[in-house]
């Protein structure tokens, strides 16, 4: 029994430095390379994001040219002044 323990405990050891550790490094090699690319589900995803963040940013360049007309003076700080903030405002 001990004769077989002197061989197999070196065989293992052997194979498992040798085989199994870089067997197991090069399959996490390419799980993180794979990992690194958008799949064709996310990069349509992404496109969906980007089509409906544009659209926003139009909506809402609307919305402030409807509720800020140009025609009103800039204040000192660029912005427009309506009169009724309280901090232009003097006490």
């Amino acid at each position: 029994m001990e004769d077989v323990l002197v061989l197999f405990i070196p065989i293992i050891a052997v194979l498992s430095i040798f085989v199994f550790l870089p067997g197991l490094l090069l399959h996490h090699i390419t799980k993180w390379r794979t990992a690194k690319a958008l799949s064709s589900d996310d990069e349509r995803m992404l496109e969906d994001l980007w089509r409906s963040a544009r659209l926003m940013e139009r909506r809402i360049e609307s919305l402030e040219r409807l509720i800020d007309p140009e025609d009103r003076p800039l204040d000192e700080r660029g912005y427009r002044n309506d009169g009724d903030d309280p901090r232009n405002r003097r006490t």
